[in-house]
């Protein structure tokens, strides 16, 4: 019994002396100059301990706020958690960054680390793009700010993948509804690609789902409409064979003259 008590004083003191020397170590590690506290940062970072480097540059900020170090500390410390994978704390530090530094040459680097955090969670089209947006709207406002900036090219082609991404995932729904035949549901979703995703890849086939729709609940004029616009502006698709097909199959008339009415000169452009 004497032996069990001795033990526990034993670990008692042990815990009380960790405890002390922790203490000791807070308050000297507060007493640090700014320099040693963003090497040591830069160090940890340097080394991939990015978790370990994020609250020490939040530490130079939190301990000299006013020093030249505290603003690149900021920004280090967003990097340091986009490293880690903690894109939500990283966005959050990235957009306090920008508000407290809008002038700033790095502010144009928080808005690319910024879309980023959201870009490297983008999923596939069968899940939820608000993601997709936000990285979307974040790259948009980079051009719109910077257009000349040296991460314009890279941004100007993630926007494209970024609207090709949401495009995608309005005719998976227009296809979903199609499938039911739910056409007129159908119908918005492809015409939304057509108007708000006029660039990207996803347009032929919504040209010839859009025609497909249209013949399907009778508007045979907009399906020629539809299918010669597709004719129009991507000849060689296999998405325009099958949407003239459609029409020439699907018509009564068998007067030569009134189908190149339709497929001819008289072109209608979205």
């Amino acid at each position: 019994m004497i032996k069990k008590w001795r033990l526990v004083a034993v670990v008692f003191l042990m815990a009380a002396g960790a405890g002390c020397t922790t203490s000791n170590d807070k308050a000297s590690y507060k007493d640090e100059s700014v320099e040693f506290l963003y090497n040591k940062a830069m160090d940890s970072a340097a080394a991939g301990n990015y978790r370990t480097a994020a609250p020490l540059f939040d530490e130079v900020e939190r301990q000299h706020p006013y020093s030249v170090w505290a603003t690149q500390a900021q920004l280090m410390a967003a990097y340091s958690l986009y490293q880690s994978n903690q894109y939500d704390e990283a966005v959050n530090a990235l957009e306090r960054f920008i508000q407290l530094n809008p002038s700033n040459p790095s502010t144009v680097y928080a808005y690319y680390l910024k879309g980023l955090s959201f870009y490297e969670r983008i999923v596939d089209v069968g899940r939820d793009q608000k993601i997709t947006k936000m990285a979307l709207e974040t790259f948009t406002e980079l051009i719109k700010r910077y257009p000349d900036s040296e991460y314009a090219r890279d941004v100007k082609l993630k926007i494209d993948l970024t609207r090709n991404h949401l495009a995608g995932k309005e005719m998976e729904i227009g296809r979903f509804y199609m499938e039911r035949s739910h056409y007129l549901a159908a119908i918005n979703r492809f015409r939304k690609v057509i108007s708000d995703f006029d660039t990207t890849e996803q347009v032929p086939e919504a040209l010839h789902r859009l025609t497909e729709s249209y013949l399907a609940i009778g508007l045979n004029d907009e399906a020629a409409k539809t299918a010669a616009v597709l004719g129009h502006n991507y000849p060689g698709s296999a998405w325009y064979q099958g949407s003239y097909d459609l029409i020439v199959n699907g018509t009564q008339t068998s007067d030569k003259e009134e189908k190149r009415g339709v497929f001819g000169l008289n072109l209608w452009i979205f």
